[in-house]
């Protein structure tokens, strides 16, 4: 009976790798074809948008830790410069939530984004700049609010390149010690009207020697969770291992806690990998807008 259940198991998790080896194999493929045009922003733009951004950040104590961490993990005209981001981002609850599972592409330029189910790659969801969409044959496919997490995962994932748009507030708090090692700590809040959730905020940890982000803490203030204003507890997620991609350097998982009153990671309650990243310099002109059968999401 034992023998049997493990042969179960075995055959289950070897159908599962086998699924989303398969979906993998059909999103890069989607990702590499050689286009008749590509997602491009001129050269010269990216110069002036990275100049801005340095003398924005440099007028600041809290901006320069921002900029130094920017360098750190491979310089923001690099992270543009790559072109769109692919990566799969692998959320797995330990409280009872919802597992979300996706291979995605993002636009850094635009903050656009594709997602594809990772054990199917027919089932997908995105934003366009515009609007949220969604192919997928009912609601049991994506049990969560994909208008809201089609940019969530880039938001951890392209710390702290994200943090150079406008509307962004940044905050020099005083050092802190994470694992033994001193930090250089930020908080950052938006102006009203930035993004789907303004109200959120992060407060990030920098090694001080380094420059390296190790923690970041933060609220869920999503309005389409909360209509009536309010957030989660604020939650302190860990950033461990180190994957350098093109220049770029990004952990390779996060490990997230609520927060004690004491400002301590308490109760782990996920457990996130991030994996298979790549750059797309080659994407298709059009590739992030919502396909013709996709479904256009209303409202938050």
């Amino acid at each position: 009976m034992k023998t049997s259940l493990f042969s179960f198991i075995a055959i289950t998790l070897l159908l599962a790798s086998s699924c989303n080896e398969n979906a993998k194999k059909t999103v890069v493929q989607e990702t590499t074809e050689q286009p008749k045009s590509v997602v491009k922003v001129p050269n010269s733009w990216i110069t002036s948008r990275v100049e801005k951004t340095r003398e924005r950040l440099h007028s600041s104590d809290a901006g320069k830790v921002v900029w130094q961490a920017m360098e750190a993990h491979g310089g923001l005209d690099k992270w543009y410069r790559n072109g769109p981001i692919f990566f799969r981002f692998n959320y797995q609850p330990l409280d009872g939530g919802t597992p979300r599972d996706t291979y995605q592409a993002i636009d850094t330029w635009r903050s656009k984004a594709r997602h594809y189910q990772a054990n199917d790659s027919t089932s997908q969801y995105g934003w366009d700049g515009k609007d949220a969409w969604v192919i997928a044959k009912d609601s049991t496919v994506f049990p969560y609010n994909t208008r809201f997490w089609s940019l969530t995962p880039y938001f951890f994932a392209g710390q702290p390149f994200v943090l150079d748009g406008n509307g962004v507030n940044l905050e020099l708090l005083d050092q802190r010690t994470h694992n033994q090692r001193k930090q250089d700590v930020i908080k950052v809040t938006f102006d009203e009207g930035t993004g789907d959730a303004p109200d959120d905020y992060y407060v990030l940890y920098f090694d001080s020697e380094t420059h390296i982000l190790s923690v970041i803490r933060y609220i869920v203030s999503y309005p389409g969770y909360f209509k009536d204003g309010g957030h989660l507890p604020e939650k302190f997620m860990e950033l461990n291992g180190e994957q350098l991609t093109d220049g770029i350097l990004f952990p390779k998982e996060y490990k997230t806690h609520w927060l004690t009153e004491e400002e301590l990671p308490g109760e782990h309650i996920t457990n996130i990998t991030l994996s298979d990243i790549d750059f797309k310099s080659n994407l298709e002109d059009g590739f992030f807008k919502a396909p013709e059968d996709a479904k256009i999401l209303k409202g938050l």
